[in-house]
């Protein structure tokens, strides 16, 4: 296992973020637990207008962060576009000067089986979870490198589970399981190919199922998302692995249990919905 290192500066305040979705959910308390710190965040996502399903737009996470701490920027654009991606790396750029962190988090899921997931819905899942997330990753490479000459270093961090060939994970929902361990080929390779650049490449996987909309939507939903946790624990161990030394912490598959109890937090309680410890239902692909 990768070892986590803490950087020097253990904080995120000044640290400019360009984030993929984020308009709810994980990537949004990923957001504001770095606003807290008084970072910036910048948010790439399509929801500039309110979903009949999904509460949230880019622009309320935009006021949610602010409010937090930090300073926000709002980008309308789509992460399988390479015109919106661009822009969205400039725009940071231009408003903040720079990228310290990149955070793949805009994803798709359906657990269809392969007779019945349509195609259409394969190819947004390989869309947007494989190639927006190389995609983002690559374009925003060279403000990267520009902050990995600071003290701090850049990060790379994907939402993404670790690569597990049990065929159990792909004969459940093969069409999701690429797309997802296509997320973390992208860190497994990025990791190989920038070490030594100071820019650390990790991924990021709740150990439990986290409260989110997403999960609300599926069948029984409401009663797996209270056998959960809320997103707050994937955002502090988002927060512990974008301040930790990216120089010796890349290249690792981290859930937000180990990386918490390598920062010495083993009390996990006040994530919980009200399920005790030995009934929180597991993630998949663990």
């Amino acid at each position: 296992m990768t070892t986590i290192t803490p950087g020097a500066a253990g904080t995120l305040a000044g640290r400019t973020i360009l984030m993929s979705g984020g308009s709810r959910g994980i990537g949004l308390a990923i957001a504001k637990r770095a606003a807290a710190d008084g970072a910036n965040v910048a948010l790439l996502a399509k929801t500039a207008e309110p979903h009949a399903k999904l509460s949230g737009t880019v622009y309320t996470a935009a006021e949610e962060i602010e409010e937090a701490g930090g300073s926000a920027l709002a980008i309308v654009g789509d992460v399988r576009s390479d015109e919106d991606v661009a822009r969205a790396v400039e725009a940071t750029r231009e408003r903040f000067g720079g990228i310290d962190a990149v955070v793949n988090n805009a994803s798709a899921i359906d657990l269809s089986t392969t007779d019945a997931v349509d195609m259409k819905r394969y190819d947004l899942m390989a869309d947007i979870n494989v190639r927006g997330t190389f995609l983002l990753s690559k374009l925003a490479l060279p403000a990267l490198r520009a902050s990995a000459s600071s003290a701090a270093g850049a990060h790379i961090l994907t939402l993404s589970p670790p690569i597990n060939l049990d065929p159990a994970w792909a004969g459940r929902h093969l069409a999701y399981t690429m797309a997802k361990y296509g997320m973390s080929l992208t860190t497994l390779g990025l990791a190989e190919e920038l070490k030594g650049e100071g820019i650390g490449v990790n991924s990021l996987w709740p150990a439990t199922l986290i409260d989110t909309a997403a999960i609300r939507n599926m069948p029984g939903g409401d009663a797996l998302a209270t056998a959960g946790r809320r997103p707050e624990i994937v955002a502090d161990a988002a927060h512990v692995l974008l301040t930790s030394d990216p120089r010796t912490t890349t290249g690792g598959f981290f859930t937000d249990e180990e990386v918490l109890a390598a920062a010495g937090v083993t009390d996990l309680a006040r994530y919980s919905l009200g399920a005790a410890e030995d009934r929180l239902v597991k993630d998949i692909f663990l």
